[in-house]
């Protein structure tokens, strides 16, 4: 099954640069240090939870192929609910892994953390353009290579490498040039650039860009204002080095922020999203329609509404993780394990209610891709979800485990 435009696979990052102490002490004592490790992996822990959802819908719930989720004049407000709580991902991830990585890079030299993540990037990149692809694909194939947020991950990562170089005002100024003013830009199509076009297509706008016979690179996330995303979060993980209480109330503060410049800026319907919202004929369809934003690439509307709720609920975090909400923080702890693995067994459970609901005639009915009449209800695609979550969960805290024991240096890429 092979998402389309309104795809939105969030994917992991840099785990063991969180899950990793730092080479030496900074000013928090060790307590707090180890606590705000927690609140951050609990944070990309929920985040891949969330994501699993997203990814469990695409496969099992019918019409997922058909209509985009976000379409309010088709889809209804639980689908739309339903996809749209998994805005908040990928923008945690990618701003995570600069965080992470700033945290990681303490002690080390910046020749060292550029050679880490400059292999780091290109080994994601790789990963999606192989394994992901064919568990997206369900087998490997070279016609139709889809680059989605590992993809971004990657790219980002690499381009990390070279910022880590520069001062940390330099390194916020550009990535919050590139989240504030790239959507400056979104009148430019890549027919108008002629050779530079398929450049365009890479970093703003989505879209296939062919090559060989019946070949295509499909970028589904363009790269320019996850860069800028990636890099900021570098900068966020300075606040890592303050007493608790200071980095508290600026975390707070700046979600506080970025929340409520959301709610103004999307009023305002002026500027920061291709599509204007409008009013619906009942007040809960009208707020759907306001919260409805671009992702491809991420408007900087999509991120302000997805980045400030994210950052008060880090903040808060601050005061203690939830007792209840514990377990999310081995997810968090090995990401990318969970990422392959999840998609690997949606893969074999599609198949298996492929086989419970076509019965024999299987094969026939998926010559051509998933027919129109495949799929189940919206609450059939979250009991699997559940089923799913749960199941991965001794895995996932048995390579926990492995990645805590081991010296292996390979494990720090998986």
């Amino acid at each position: 099954m092979s998402p389309g435009p309104g795809y939105a696979p969030p994917g992991p990052l840099p785990d063991t640069a969180i899950a990793a102490p730092p080479a030496t002490p900074g000013p928090a004592p060790a307590t707090a240090r180890t606590a705000r490790l927690e609140s951050i992996d609990f944070v990309r822990g929920l985040a891949m939870v969330i994501m699993a959802l997203d990814h469990v819908r695409e496969h099992v719930h019918k019409g997922a192929t058909l209509y985009d989720p976000t379409d309010l004049s088709r889809a209804g407000a639980a689908l739309f609910l339903t996809r749209w709580i998994t805005h908040f991902c990928a923008p945690a991830f990618v701003f995570l892994a600069g965080t992470g990585t700033f945290l990681w890079a303490r002690g080390r030299t910046p020749a060292e953390t550029s050679r880490y993540l400059l292999t780091r990037g290109l080994w994601l990149i790789l990963l999606e353009m192989t394994v992901v692809n064919a568990e997206w694909n369900f087998g490997p194939t070279m016609h139709n290579i889809i680059l989605q947020v590992i993809w971004a991950l990657g790219c980002s990562t690499v381009v990390l490498a070279a910022l880590v170089r520069l001062p940390l005002f330099a390194i916020f100024a550009a990535g919050s040039l590139m989240i504030v003013g790239h959507n400056l830009f979104d009148d430019v199509s890549p027919e108008s650039l002629g050779w530079f076009g398929n450049l365009w297509r890479v970093l703003h706008v989505q879209g296939p860009i062919p090559w060989g016979q019946g070949n295509a690179l499909l970028i589904v996330y363009p790269l320019v204002p996850w860069i800028g995303v990636m890099a900021v979060g570098y900068v966020f993980g300075a606040l890592y080095t303050q007493p608790a209480t200071s980095r508290r109330a600026q975390t707070l503060i700046w979600g506080a922020l970025l929340t409520v410049g959301f709610v103004v800026l999307r009023a305002l319907d002026a500027y920061g999203d291709p599509g204007s919202w409008s009013p619906q004929p009942d007040l809960g369809y009208s707020v759907l329609s306001f919260l409805n934003c671009q992702k491809y690439p991420p408007s900087l509307l999509y991120l302000l509404m997805t980045l400030g709720p994210f950052l008060l609920l880090l903040g808060l975090l601050e005061f203690g993780i939830p007792r209840l909400g514990s377990w999310l923080v081995v997810y968090g702890r090995v990401p990318l394990f969970f990422y392959l693995v999840h998609l690997l067994v949606i893969d074999l459970l599609s198949i298996v209610l492929a086989i419970v609901q076509f019965g024999p005639r299987v094969l026939d009915a998926f010559a051509n891709g998933p027919p129109a009449d495949y799929g189940y209800s919206l609450g059939v695609a979250y009991l699997v979800w559940i089923g799913l979550v749960a199941a991965l969960y001794p895995l996932c805290r048995w390579y926990a485990g492995v990645k805590a024991r081991s010296r292996a240096r390979w494990v720090r890429y998986v």
